[in-house]
Formats: structure tokens, C-alpha cells, sequence
């Protein structure tokens, strides 16, 4: 597969607006861990290698164990690697990611009020959005895992 274009050069300003998100993120009230299993569960939803090979290994220097890793497109049947709260945040990763099967269904919405701010849910939503949004460049640009 070859690489096609590379936004960063071609529209900067595009590139900066999502850079621009990515500062937001940075200052968010939600953990490092809760936004890399996002990122990497997103990711693998849509197949964007390049976006799971660099996560992971964003994960494993944050401290993340690799066998959660591991089982992470597994979480529902792994779930004592993960918290309440993980798994709340994965469930609605995959609704969100998925928005055409059934959105964010009112019963995971009710979960993640009982455990995060609406602050929180907020910041949450827009790391799924962004890394979508990130998944959707890689994938169509065919971004080469360095």
C-alpha cells in the first residue's frame, strides 16, 4: 500500500485545527490511561494500524500493562483487567465509533453519569470523536506505521 497524501504538508491549517483539539485533550480531566484505551479501541474498530502501533506504545510508556493491551479487543469477556469506569468508556468507544448501529445507547449514558462529571462525559466524547477523526485521515491517506 502506498502512502498517499500527507495532510500536515498539503493543508496545514487543517492539520493545526486537529492539533488544536489534541491541546484541549492534552488538559483534560480524564486520565492518560482512559485515553489511550480510546484511542487504541477506536482504533482498532477501524483498522487504522498506524494509529494502534502508535498508542500502544503511548500506553506501555504511560506505565500500561501490555497484556490489557492485548486483550483490549477482548474487554467484555476480559473484564477483570478492567475498572467499572474502563469499561464504561470502552462501551461507549465502541457506540460512538460505531454511531450507525445505535449511537450512544441511553443506558451506557446513564452508566458513565453515575461515574464521570458531565464535564468529564464531555472530554470523553470528544476523545472518541478526535480519534475517529484521527483513524479517518490515517486510513485514507494510507499512513505508513513508522
Amino acid at each position: 500500500m502506498e502512502n498517499r497524501i500527507d495532510i500536515h504538508t498539503t493543508e496545514p491549517l487543517a492539520f493545526k485545527a486537529m492539533m488544536g483539539l489534541e491541546s484541549y485533550l492534552a488538559n483534560a480531566d480524564i486520565s492518560k490511561t482512559l485515553k489511550e484505551l480510546i484511542k487504541i479501541r477506536a482504533s482498532q474498530l477501524n483498522h487504522c494500524a498506524y494509529c494502534i502501533a502508535m498508542h500502544a506504545k503511548d500506553a506501555i510508556k504511560n506505565g500500561e500493562n501490555t497484556q490489557r493491551i492485548l486483550l483490549l479487543s477482548a474487554w467484555r469477556e476480559a473484564t477483570k483487567f478492567f475498572t467499572e469506569e474502563e469499561q464504561v468508556v470502552l462501551e461507549m468507544t465502541e457506540e460512538i465509533t460505531l454511531i450507525h448501529q445505535h449511537g450512544l445507547k441511553e443506558e451506557t449514558y446513564r452508566k458513565a453519569s453515575e461515574i464521570f462529571t458531565e464535564s468529564q462525559i464531555a472530554q470523553i466524547i470528544m476523545v472518541i470523536v478526535t480519534i475517529n477523526a484521527w483513524n479517518r485521515i490515517a486510513v485514507s491517506t494510507h499512513k505508513q506505521i513508522e
